[in-house]
């Protein structure tokens, strides 16, 4: 279990350094209303972690119990969708997130209501639930529901600890990149290798299907 675990909070790292709808909304809403509005961005996004969870652990001891064989399935896919994120991270061309959009100024309520519905929309959190999280659980510890859980915790943690900083610091690393463009370029790189070294073990990857909830 602390394999997985050691292994989820690896891959949530190299996601969340991944520029997405997440971080690019994050950092735009710093830069443009303050750390403040960024933090309560912040916590509408976390309840979209935590909606994702909570719907896809529940499903999951479902799916696994009666269909085994989408084990298979979901790891080959969660493989191929980690080398679109590595090759998203190194290709030439690629913007930085750290290039924010102006956004008009908004109040509390739709700060969080603009964070979770950004979340919800995201497709790589769904796809991080639905065929990486079951990558990570040990069928010989059994208590799938209970696995899913801790793993998923850890990934809402990595996340949301992650982009609290850069919310924090999102005015202060904009301006730093934008006069140092490769600090940006080996952000990309490392993101690409971490994420790229992940989907060929998941690819090659020989353990047998959960089985049992």
């Amino acid at each position: 279990m602390t394999v997985g675990l050691i292994g989820i909070a690896l891959v949530s790292l190299g996601m969340v350094l991944t520029p997405g709808p997440n971080m690019i909304y994050l950092i735009s809403r710093s830069v443009t209303q303050g750390r403040r509005s960024g933090l309560i961005s912040l916590t509408g996004v976390f309840l979209g972690f935590t909606t994702y969870l909570t719907a896809t652990c529940l499903g999951l001891t479902a799916v696994f119990a009666y269909v085994p064989a989408a084990y298979t399935g979901l790891k080959l896919a969660g493989a191929a969708y980690l080398l679109w994120l590595a090759w998203n991270a190194v290709k030439p061309g690629g913007a930085s997130a750290f290039q924010p959009r102006e956004l008009p100024v908004e109040g509390p309520g739709k700060l969080f209501s603009m964070g979770l519905l950004t979340c919800l929309l995201n497709p790589k959190i769904a796809i991080l639930y639905l065929s990486l999280l079951p990558q990570f659980i040990d069928p010989s510890m059994g208590h799938v529901l209970l696995q899913s859980l801790a793993l998923g915790s850890v990934q809402i943690a990595v996340g949301t600890l992650v982009n609290a900083l850069i919310v924090i610091t999102a005015g202060s690393l904009a301006a730093f990149l934008a006069r140092r463009p490769g600090w940006v370029r080996i952000q990309r790189y490392v993101t690409g290798t971490i994420l790229g070294s992940f989907a060929v073990i998941m690819a090659t990857d020989r353990s047998k299907a959960i089985v049992t909830p």
